[in-house]
């Protein structure tokens, strides 16, 4: 524990001895596709979001966060394995590939059992079920998945609400379905008895709940179109419109057992909210100005409000850091015509609402908006309450940052692209990283103030000062050919070197 002794000696002297004796739980709470601006505490005006605004009061706040990419695949695999996902062509999943995080690498989950947790994911997972030699068995046994990665329990949502099969899967088994009507994803043997559900395309009457504006036109479950053909598994189908109830009911039953056991434990709460299809439940209907967009955003706070009450009924909150992100910026219409309104500008919008905040870009794109999201961390009596932050921390860098505080040996091999920046994250340190990557379509770097984006796809080189320009409207490339010469070579040597980024920059800021 001396890692942890030392990041807990600036903190309140009693509450760091009690934390040293006592290794802090983990709940990261992860959105998804929520932007900087569609939190209370970053700006939004248009969706009240109380219970994530209470943790910015009791933590800190971040205003230079990110995650490492623009959509949730490659985002979840590098904070998961703290490796870019570009290096293993990691992209948007489809419904049946394999599993993207390889069994020999290193994962945040592996971390924290080495360091004696308990370990848990509930919710979306979107990394891919199977080895990839044979297909999943739907079933059976659903594996290789989290449990073969570093996870003792899981209940996931497999791929993304968007996507087939839209049913729950509980460690190995989905969850109750019916051997008589056996599940398929991706196609059905022939003469195999399953249900059949609508072919969007040719059927698209069929999609009754809201209308696909793009690629969500397949299956019909539930009157939604999703990506992806599914036969059978009536009996197991998910309800839209009670997913976060569910997720929220298995965390509690999980908390509560995780209590009775002399374990500190970690868990990876990851929320489909406000991922399309946007499908709140009735009761959130109406609580936002913004539709359902706006109103997901309201149930996902109130996810995060449950999800702290129960850490206080179990009486684990105080000793309990919570981390709260997003997987990437913003998204408004995304495949459906549910009622968010994009004005066509260089600053999309929703009725006035701007998911990126200050930033340019969102969801799928290289700009800050793209990536930069909300990220706070709650610690009560070592984390300042009510601390804003300006320092630079990414979510690839919570593997070596927990690692390194709870004394856990990194192999050099292993999370390459992860380093130690606990102080930033967990004891307020004012230094974060000052070299960072953010991927796209293209991959871009940050070197403090500093945003470099390479020629590509017929477009030139892109230069800001984030500083003096946090919208990314003034190009300065051609005026500062000599950064531009800098970053170039800096960029090319962080995505070629084979060491990974902490091997290139340094292992730690401390």
């Amino acid at each position: 524990m001396h890692r942890l002794s030392l990041i807990l000696a600036g903190a309140l002297a009693v509450s760091a001895v009690h934390a040293a004796e006592s290794k802090p739980n983990v709940v990261l709470i992860y959105g998804d596709d929520v932007g900087y601006g569609d939190v209370g505490a970053y700006g939004a005006e248009m969706i009240p979001t109380p219970n994530i605004d209470q943790l910015a009061d009791e933590g800190t706040r971040f205003t230079d966060g990110h995650c490492s990419a623009a959509t949730c695949t490659p985002s979840r695999f590098s904070m998961l394995t703290g490796r870019h996902g570009f290096r293993h062509g990691v992209r948007i999943l489809a419904p049946n590939a394999p599993m993207a995080i390889q069994p020999e690498m290193l994962t945040l989950p592996q971390v924290f059992k080495q360091a004696g947790y308990q370990t848990a994911v509930i919710g979306k997972w979107h990394l891919g079920l199977g080895d990839g030699k044979t297909p999943v068995d739907w079933n059976g046994d659903v594996k290789p998945g989290p449990l073969e990665i570093g996870f003792d329990y899981s209940f996931l949502l497999p791929s993304t609400n968007d996507r087939v099969p839209c049913v729950y899967l509980e460690n190995y088994r989905v969850v109750n379905l019916d051997p008589k009507d056996p599940l398929f994803v991706g196609s059905k043997p022939n003469g195999v008895e399953a249900t059949e559900y609508p072919d969007g395309r040719k059927n698209p009457e069929a999609m009754t709940y809201y209308k696909s504006s793009h690629g969500h036109n397949n299956s019909v479950i539930n009157g939604i179109g999703r990506i992806g053909f599914q036969w059978g598994g009536k009996s197991a189908l998910w309800n839209d419109e009670t997913m976060s109830d569910v997720f929220v009911e298995k965390t509690r039953e999980y908390l509560a057992k995780a209590k009775e056991k002399d374990q500190p434990f970690f868990l990876y709460f990851a929320s489909q909210d406000i991922h399309v299809p946007r499908a709140p439940h009735p009761r959130f209907k109406g609580m936002s100005q913004l539709g359902y967009r706006g109103d997901a955003m309201v149930q996902f706070d109130w996810s995060v409000g449950e999800i702290m009450k129960a850490l206080d009924e179990q009486g684990l909150a105080e000793n309990t850091i919570v981390i709260f992100s997003s997987d990437n910026g913003p998204v408004y219409d995304d495949g459906y015509h549910d009622g968010t309104t994009v004005l066509t500008s260089s600053q999309e919008s929703d009725r006035g609402h701007d998911g990126s905040g200050p930033f340019r870009g969102g969801k799928y794109q290289i700009y800050e908006g793209g990536t930069r999201v909300p990220t706070i961390v709650r610690w009560p009596g070592n984390v300042k309450a009510g601390e804003v932050s300006d320092a630079m921390v990414n979510q690839i860098d919570l593997l070596a940052s927990f690692a390194g505080m709870l004394d856990v040996k990194v192999p050099a091999t292993q999370a390459i692209d992860s380093r130690d920046m606990s102080g930033a994250w967990f004891a307020n340190a004012d230094k974060g990283a000052e070299v960072m990557l953010e991927e796209a379509a293209i991959v871009a770097i940050r070197q403090g103030k500093w945003k470099f984006i390479p020629a590509y796809a017929n477009r030139a080189a892109e230069l800001y000062d984030l500083d003096a320009d946090p919208g990314e409207q003034k190009n300065l490339a051609g005026e500062q050919p000599q950064k531009v010469e800098e970053l170039t070579a800096l960029l090319k040597k962080l995505k070629s070197d084979g060491r990974g980024v902490r091997a290139v920059l340094g292992a730690a800021v401390k």
